[in-house]
């Protein structure tokens, strides 16, 4: 059984992933590229050997192949085209809904919190509020017996 310790070094890891994650996904919105060129500049982060690699090419991978998907998805739960959005917001709530659709091991919560620590720290001043509320309602809709 894994202790406590063991527990918040991976969640730790997996946040660190996430953050990466974003701005891989926002540099890939900026300047369209393979999204394994992405990963191979990211796996030399300084960051990378504290994160959870395998879980950061899930996610980069994943949401490049599915974006359209995604944004169809993401346009649902707000009142703005996903390409008219912030580029940092847009990269957070892909890996929301991404990971609310296919993490289902992810708490929605811990998918909720994520995205809006990613947005407070990273995004326009109010933009954690917008990822709260798209995420809360993509929660509701593709998690509705764990929300």
């Amino acid at each position: 059984m894994p202790s406590a310790t063991s527990d918040r070094v991976a969640a730790s890891a997996r946040s660190l992933a996430r953050k990466l994650a974003m701005q891989a996904l926002y540099q890939w919105q900026i300047n369209d590229c393979p999204w394994q060129e992405l990963v191979t500049q990211y796996s030399a982060a300084q960051d990378m050997e504290r994160a959870d690699g395998e879980y950061f090419r899930a996610i980069v991978g994943a949401v490049c192949a599915a974006r359209d998907a995604l944004d169809a998805e993401l346009a649902g739960w707000m009142d703005r085209e996903p390409l008219r959005l912030d580029p940092i917001e847009h990269a957070v709530l892909l890996i929301g809904a991404y990971e609310l659709k296919e993490q289902p091991e992810v708490p929605f919560r811990v998918v909720i919190n994520e995205g809006v620590s990613l947005a407070k720290r990273f995004g326009a001043t109010d933009g954690h509020k917008f990822v709260n509320a798209v995420l809360d309602r993509a929660a509701r809709s593709l998690r509705p017996n764990e929300h």
